[in-house]
């Protein structure tokens, strides 16, 4: 199956911004806080911030330099009642303000995009990943994995709503994480936008979808979008695609694991790659 090439306008998704679980530091070494260090990490840009979260009421001249670093290296902030920033690092002198660290360093989204555009026409056109929504570090890291013994090109992760580069999912990784680029974007739709000026056909996974994933042609550029494990894919991002693909499910359930899903569309494209060639 290859279809027409469809131009969709490029349509925001909106924040929809939800509070952030509780940084618990009994749980996870991966944080820092105080205003101070925080913002020397945000200066010195030798740590990867994943996001930072604000108590809320904090005064904002204390906080007027660590907000505009963040801004400038894009680093999502969240804010949450100061209560539960107590509660959840135990009595540590917090200042209102954590920062979350990430374990791997991240790419930047538009070299990757640039690295995938030199692939297409070759004969080993790109083969990407698009995540939307995955919250389930396991679920992540398992990905991660799949896409590193699938020879995936590069994973692009939205900033906000989602896991990122966590102890959890290194863990589950399982040192994928040394070798898969996984760049961070703001907005996915976008992103979409961007990859088929590329030339990189976008494939989403649905249950509802008609085809199945056996019908698309794999040989293809094509970046595979994935949805969270309870709501699928955003409604703008599906409508974005090219195209859309299912597998198909025969016992009671309605879906497979996301990543286990990753891993049955992954092998088919490297499947009909290996017959092509």
């Amino acid at each position: 199956m290859k279809p027409r090439r469809r131009w969709a306008r490029d349509r925001e998704t909106g924040d929809g911004e939800t509070p952030p679980r509780p940084v618990d530091p009994r749980r996870q070494t991966g944080i820092i806080y105080g205003v101070l260090p925080v913002v020397e990490a945000l200066r010195a840009g030798r740590r990867q911030i994943e996001q930072i979260t604000i108590a809320e009421g904090g005064r904002p001249e204390r906080l007027k330099e660590l907000l505009e670093l963040a801004k400038r290296e894009r680093v999502p902030v969240h804010r949450v009642p100061r209560i539960q920033l107590d509660r959840s690092l135990g009595g540590a002198l917090h200042q209102g303000v954590v920062a979350r660290i990430a374990v791997a360093k991240y790419h930047d989204a538009d070299e990757l995009l640039d690295v995938l555009a030199t692939k297409v026409g070759t004969n080993e056109p790109p083969l990407a990943l698009g995540l939307d929504g995955i919250e389930d570090p396991r679920n992540l890291g398992a990905i991660l994995r799949t896409a590193e013994c699938a020879a995936v090109d590069g994973v692009f992760i939205p900033e906000r709503r989602a896991v990122g580069l966590t102890d959890s999912v290194a863990k589950a990784a399982a040192g994928a994480l040394e070798h898969v680029p996984v760049a961070r974007v703001t907005n996915l739709v976008r992103l979409i936008g961007q990859l088929k000026e590329r030339n990189i056909w976008v494939v989403g996974a649905s249950a509802e979808a008609k085809s199945a994933y056996t019908e698309w042609d794999w040989t293809l550029p094509t970046t595979l979008f994935l949805g969270s494990e309870g709501e699928g894919l955003h409604r703008l991002v599906a409508e974005n695609c090219d195209a859309l693909v299912r597998i198909p499910v025969l016992g009671h359930l309605q879906s497979l694991n996301v990543s286990v899903a990753a891993g049955v569309l992954l092998y088919e494209a490297r499947r009909q790659r290996n017959v092509k060639t």
